[in-house]
């Protein structure tokens, strides 16, 4: 069995060689939506292309002179557009909704060749030669970069480079892996793999089981600004306002598009933060009866979002699952409780009738959503760190789009 662990660096970049990693990404991105678009056939699934040799040897060449990334940093753009259309044509086997891959987010995939460690920093690739980075690693030891990079019994894989715009900062997420024949080890090696639950709804658009949400508030409004615009334009009723009415349909489903993605590349980050394996959310199929109060733009928001982390998580080392939905909104998350009854939610607010826990209604969920995967995979739920009960907090607070507990006091103690 392969053990995989993830560790997370923070990167010092040198202020005058910041410019050669953006130049880098975004080359990379173009390299792999490229890929994609060739990979991609919006009539049949058995026409995509899901061989990275096939791939490579038809854009290689081609991209190589169109940009001036190296040529290690080529093939791995070419291998995320392939990895993510094989998701895409799983999907699609199984009857879902699927689309041709799209990749905005900063990042970029490094492979041995391109990225050479040291015990303080790193050596990467870029447009413009190689750049020095020094690791800024935290106090305490060991790090997960010491256990996993620096161990002799895991195996350097490959390391994504992110950089969030908030803080001006450049992550670097580096994968290893350790394969393992005794059956024994491997058991107790598992027990430690760790699930982050996700509970999609309408009140917030996501939240996490660490105590995270991602409110809808801003999707919400401009989905009612769209649609109120449109209904301007087609009281018109002229040839001019029918145009204006198809090139605003293009512009909303664009931003509908870059909104997900950006939730769902946070929601993977969530899980690469926190060192969890598997990302939990409930099982869609029957969302809408379940959620009769939906409309079709939140229906679209939930698949969508979905099925994007469902193509950008692997690339982590995460992989996504999904359970049966039922009762998790109702269910106490306290693991010495579990009551479940209908009165046990009202609303945004959750209370149980038999332990009086009071919390988030969607946090509850999104915990009892891990639970679920957790137990019957026998991992651990990774939950809010912010007190020993794991509750959600009582006031949030607004942090690059998601609104963040871990500086807050729970709701209820014990």
């Amino acid at each position: 069995m392969v053990v995989r662990r993830t560790a997370p660096v923070k990167l010092v970049v040198p202020d005058e060689r910041r410019d050669d990693l953006h130049e880098s990404a975004r080359q990379f991105l173009h390299c792999a939506n490229r890929a994609a678009e060739f990979c991609w056939d919006d009539d049949s699934y058995t026409n995509c292309v899901t061989a990275n040799t096939t791939a490579r040897d038809a854009l290689y060449e081609e991209l190589r002179e169109e940009t001036d990334l190296t040529a290690n940093l080529v093939q791995e753009a070419i291998r995320r557009a392939v990895q993510a259309t094989k998701g895409c044509v799983e999907r699609w086997k199984q009857g879902k909704r699927v689309s041709q891959p799209e990749f905005t987010s900063w990042s970029m995939l490094y492979d041995k060749r391109s990225a050479t460690f040291y015990r303080n920093n790193v050596s990467l690739s870029t447009v413009n030669g190689h750049v020095e980075c020094d690791f800024e690693l935290p106090a305490d030891s060991p790090t997960p970069y010491e256990q996993y990079v620096l161990s002799k019994d895991y195996e350097f894989r490959a390391s994504t480079l992110q950089y969030d715009k908030a803080t001006d900062e450049f992550h670097f997420h580096i994968t290893t892996r350790k394969s393992d024949d005794d059956e024994s080890e491997v058991s107790a090696d598992t027990g430690h793999q760790t699930v982050l639950g996700i509970d999609l709804g309408l009140n917030s658009l996501a939240v996490a089981s660490t105590g995270t949400f991602w409110q809808g508030d801003e999707y919400d409004h401009w989905c009612r600004e769209f649609e109120t615009r449109r209904g301007e334009m087609q009281q018109r009723g002229t040839q001019a306002a029918h145009n204006a009415l198809l090139r605003l349909g293009k512009r909303e489903e664009a931003w509908r598009k870059q909104y997900i993605h950006i939730v769902a590349n946070e929601i993977v980050s969530e899980a690469v933060e926190h060192d969890c394996d598997v990302i939990a959310f409930e099982d869609l199929t029957d969302i809408r009866e379940r959620l009769p109060q939906a409309k079709w733009h939140h229906i679209w928001a939930f698949r969508r979002l979905v099925e994007y982390v469902e193509y950008k998580a692997p690339e982590q080392g995460v992989s996504v699952e999904q359970v049966e939905p039922n009762h998790t909104s109702q269910r106490c998350s306290r693991t010495d409780c579990e009551f479940t009854h209908e009165n046990n939610r009202h609303g945004e607010h959750f209370e149980c009738q038999k332990c009086g826990y009071e919390v988030n209604a969607d946090y509850n969920a999104a915990k009892n959503i891990g639970l679920r995967y957790a137990r019957k995979r026998k991992h651990r739920l990774r939950s809010s760190p912010t007190s020993g009960s794991g509750d959600a907090p009582v006031d949030v607070r607004v942090n690059g789009g998601a609104l963040n507990g871990e500086s807050h006091q729970p709701i209820a103690g014990g």
